[in-house]
C-alpha cells in the first residue's frame, strides 16, 4: 500500500499495488499539464486548475499592475511618473470604477499602458454561476473596448480569487487568468516606505507586483522602487510582454514556463 502527501497537504490517498499503483506514481511525481497552459494539483479525489503567478525568466524582467475598482486620485500622479521612468504597465479595470472615470481610462490607454479585465461588478466569483461568470466578463470587455478601443485579453479575478469553473470560462472566452506574486499591501495603507520595502526585498525575475491605482501612499512609494528596479538592471513591462509565447505549462506554484 502506498501513502503520498502531496505539496504539503494533509490528504492522503490509499492506493493498492501493481499497475494502478505505479500509474498514479507516476502522475503525482511528474509534472501534469493541459493544453490550456493551466497545472493541474492532483489531491484526493480534486483536480485543480491554477492562473499565472509569475514567469520563468533568466533575465531581469518583471511586471508591475495596478488593480482599479475605487477612486482615482491618485492616477493621474502615477501615470505622470510612469511616464517620467519611461514604464508601461497594466491596469486591470471593473465597470464600476470605468463608469465613474471613463476620461482617466482612456488616458491610460493613450499613455501606452495595457488594459485588463477585473469584472463588471467586483463580486466573488465562486458565488457565481458559470452564465454569471461569463456575464460578468464578456460585460467588462465590452465596455473596456467601447470606452478606450482596446480589446482587454488578461483577466484578474477580484480578492484573488477563482475556482476551476472561473479559470475554464475564463479560457473559453480566450482571456488568460493573471494573478501576481508581489503583493504591495497598498490598500492597507502602509507608509511610501514600508511599500517600497515589502516590494523590493522580494521581487526577482519574472515577478508580477501588485498595486491598487488609489492607494494612498503607492504613488508617493513608486518612484523609489523604479529607481531601484532600474539601476540593478531590471526591465519593466506590461504583464502580456512578460508572458511566455509558444509552448507553455503552469506549474503548480502558478509560474508559467516554457514546455520543452
Amino acid at each position: 500500500m502506498l501513502f503520498f502527501d502531496l505539496r504539503g497537504r494533509r490528504k492522503y490517498k490509499l492506493l493498492s499495488v501493481g499497475l494502478l499503483s505505479a500509474f498514479f506514481l507516476a502522475l503525482l511525481l511528474s509534472p501534469v499539464w493541459l493544453s490550456s497552459n493551466h497545472w493541474l494539483s492532483v489531491t484526493a479525489g480534486s483536480i485543480k486548475k491554477i492562473p499565472i503567478y509569475s514567469v520563468e525568466k533568466t533575465e531581469s524582467v518583471i511586471a508591475i499592475s495596478f488593480d482599479a475598482s475605487w477612486g482615482a486620485e491618485h492616477t493621474e500622479e502615477l501615470l505622470n511618473i510612469l511616464d517620467e521612468y519611461n514604464v508601461k504597465t497594466t491596469f486591470f479595470l471593473v465597470n464600476i470604477w470605468l463608469e465613474d472615470y471613463a476620461d482617466m481610462a482612456k488616458k491610460i490607454v493613450a499613455r501606452g499602458h495595457e488594459i485588463g479585465l477585473h469584472s463588471v461588478t467586483h463580486p466573488h466569483f465562486s458565488h457565481l454561476s458559470e452564465a454569471q461568470m461569463k456575464e460578468e466578463l464578456l460585460g467588462n470587455y465590452q465596455m473596456i473596448l467601447d470606452t478606450t478601443g482596446f480589446e482587454a485579453k488578461l483577466f484578474r479575478a477580484p480578492f484573488g480569487e477563482y475556482n476551476n469553473t472561473l479559470l475554464e470560462v475564463a479560457e473559453s472566452l480566450g482571456f488568460v487568468t493573471i494573478q501576481w506574486n508581489v503583493d504591495s499591501l497598498d490598500w492597507k495603507d502602509l507608509s511610501a516606505a514600508d511599500i517600497q520595502e515589502r516590494v523590493l526585498k522580494r521581487i526577482k525575475p519574472g515577478d508580477i507586483v501588485l498595486f491598487h491605482n488609489n492607494g494612498a501612499h503607492t504613488a508617493a512609494a513608486l518612484p523609489g522602487i523604479l529607481e531601484h528596479l532600474q539601476a540593478e538592471g531590471y526591465s519593466i513591462v506590461p504583464i502580456s510582454e512578460l508572458l511566455l509565447q509558444g509552448n507553455t505549462y503552469v506549474d503548480y506554484n502558478g509560474v508559467q514556463k516554457q514546455l520543452k
